[in-house]
């Protein structure tokens, strides 16, 4: 497989993907360090295609305009003729800065609580005991969430 063919998969992979870690990479492809240097150079410097994250996931950052992997040039539309009452257009330079991710990550806590044989409490109280039990659970649950021990 010769490198383009390999950058196509990883790129692919990436898309559908969003982030794969070298190591990963390194197994897929039965790359070895070098190879996944040329590999981060390629997508992250040269392509601007993803981000490097500790040194250990890659991460999709999307393409950019007029990046692709063909090696052809791109096409171009024949110019027109200009109108005879056609006003010359300011033409603005394409930003040359690196875009920005479109996604944010944030950090996020997750709690898990459950109230323990709760179907077998329920099929031997009945529904407004049970009703009761599972509000003071969740009182007690939000007490604690709220409201934590030092």
């Amino acid at each position: 497989m010769t490198f383009d063919d390999m950058l196509e998969q990883v790129i692919t992979l990436l898309k559908r993907q969003g982030r794969v870690s070298y190591r990963a990479l390194k197994r897929r492809f039965d790359l070895d360090d070098d190879y996944i240097e040329d590999v981060k150079i390629e997508l992250i410097k040269a392509q601007q295609l993803a981000v490097d994250e500790n040194e250990e996931i890659l991460v999709w950052v999307g393409e950019a305009e007029g990046v692709g992997l063909s090696s052809a040039p791109p096409i171009q539309a024949e110019p027109q003729p200009p109108a005879q009452y056609d006003q010359p257009s300011q033409v603005t330079p394409p930003s040359t800065a690196p875009r920005a991710p479109e996604a944010e990550r944030r950090q996020l806590t997750v709690m898990f609580c459950d109230l323990v044989d709760s179907t077998r409490l329920s099929s031997q109280l009945d529904p407004e005991e049970y009703r009761d039990v599972v509000r003071a659970y969740q009182t007690a649950c939000t007490a604690a969430i709220f409201h934590p021990l030092p």
